[in-house]
């Protein structure tokens, strides 16, 4: 190996990763949140008794004390269980309507931008309808509807992705329409190669940071409404989510009854979750987008 040879030195991938997770500070901060809450839920449920999240499993009201790190609350509930356990049903809520509505976006706005024609005039009269519709209100009068015992975590999941595929769609249908007019893909169409074998091998791998920015905001508007219809006794009740457990001491008027512990620990996880999934949703947004990505 000549001198020249060995004086060039080409970083590894970790190393160009962390060099960019160094620059880009929300995006380092919020994985740090993110990868500390899972730590939390995991060692979480491997300590303490997951049963005990429920009502009956422990003495009543009492404050945060050694054998009760987080206390108990109205109805007998180890808080510290009910926060490990409602973290991750939290978690899965936002995970499967994230990721509904993000491959339902996807390939929506792939058969649109692509094929265009009357598919493309379809899908986009379809998102522009439905667009300015409240979303919020559309999944309050859903949940209400249903019958408490009837409602699960995966029925709140599915409630949540019911009009989370809009704005995935139009994201990415808006940017297959400007990579399918590239000349990479001109070169693909000229040597044969068919239209999904064009999608799959060429658009798709340059269009992961915006479906990745996608999914994580599709996440965070997910926990969002998972929270409020909680919060709102729209969820099932007997389920230890984050916003079940607000519900629960709102209706107890735990402030009221110096029960101050009850509320402010869901409600700072909540915090911590959904800054945690902005941050990163900054981050990913500033990764995928060229114009607003900060050089080496």
């Amino acid at each position: 190996m000549t001198p020249e040879q060995q004086s060039i030195h080409h970083p590894s991938g970790l190393t160009l990763f962390l060099r960019y997770m160094r620059r880009n500070k929300g995006l380092a901060l919020g994985v740090l949140i993110l990868l500390a809450l899972t730590l939390f839920t995991v060692i979480g449920l491997v300590v303490v008794n997951p049963k005990h999240a429920y009502p009956l499993s422990a003495p009543l009201k009492l404050p945060p004390s050694l054998r009760y790190p987080l206390g108990t609350d109205f109805f007998g509930r180890n808080l510290l269980a009910a926060m490990v356990v409602g973290m991750w049903q939290t978690a899965l809520i936002g995970l499967l309507a994230g990721g509904i509505g993000t491959l339902v976006g996807v390939l929506l706005g792939f058969t649109s931008a692509y094929f265009g024609g009357w598919v493309d005039s379809a899908i986009r009269t379809a998102c522009q309808i439905l667009t300015p519709i409240p979303v919020l209100l559309i999944q309050v009068v859903v949940a209400g509807s249903l019958d408490k015992r009837d409602v699960t975590i995966f029925t709140m999941a599915l409630i949540v992705a019911m009009l989370a595929w809009m704005g995935p769609t139009l994201v990415i249908r808006a940017q297959v329409m400007t990579m399918k007019e590239r000349q990479f893909v001109s070169v693909a169409k000229l040597s044969g190669m068919g239209d999904f074998s064009i999608i799959f091998k060429e658009i798709l791998p340059n269009l992961l940071p915006f479906i990745a920015a996608a999914f994580v905001g599709q996440v965070f508007a997910a926990v969002f409404a998972s929270f409020y219809l909680a919060v709102l006794g729209l969820g099932p009740l007997r389920e230890p989510l984050l916003g079940n457990i607000i519900w629960a001491a709102q209706s107890q008027g735990a402030f009221f009854n110096g029960w101050w512990w009850w509320p402010l620990e869901p409600a700072f996880a909540m915090i911590l979750i959904l800054g945690a999934l902005a941050l990163v949703n900054m981050g990913l947004d500033e990764l995928a987008n060229p114009r607003i990505r900060r050089s080496e």
